[in-house]
């Protein structure tokens, strides 16, 4: 399945249902930042994400509880993260550890660490 870039409001939506794993609508609400969504409006976005195949639901007689279908790790990679390298790295993962290295965001124990995760496969 060829995964659809989502509006910012359908990416609030799912970073709520990746937090929680499964919920019904009524149990997202409270997680929203200000200004909060409103239950009609997580509803419809919930069903466009649903049409878009990053979410599926259970039926308890007339209401849904909804899960996500799409991995929050598979959009970020293929959208969040190859977006930032893609767009400021010139696509290089090089550049852009290179990037945190120089702007002291990244120490070399950091590196060092990330190089056996590297030679160790995972």
């Amino acid at each position: 399945m060829e995964l659809e870039k989502l509006t910012n409001k359908e990416e609030e939506v799912m970073q709520v249902l990746w937090k929680l794993g499964n919920a019904f609508v009524k149990d997202m609400l409270p997680l929203f930042s200000e200004p909060k969504l409103h239950y009609n409006t997580v509803s419809t976005v919930i069903r466009n994400l649903e049409e878009k195949g990053y979410v599926s639901h259970r039926q308890f007689g007339n209401t849904y509880e909804y899960f996500p279908v799409v991995k929050q790790e598979d959009y970020q990679n293929h959208f969040v993260l190859g977006k930032v390298v893609g767009g400021y790295f010139n696509d290089s993962y090089k550049d852009l550890v290179a990037y945190f290295a120089k702007q002291e965001k990244v120490t070399p124990d950091d590196l060092r660490e990330i190089i056996r995760m590297i030679e160790e496969g995972e």
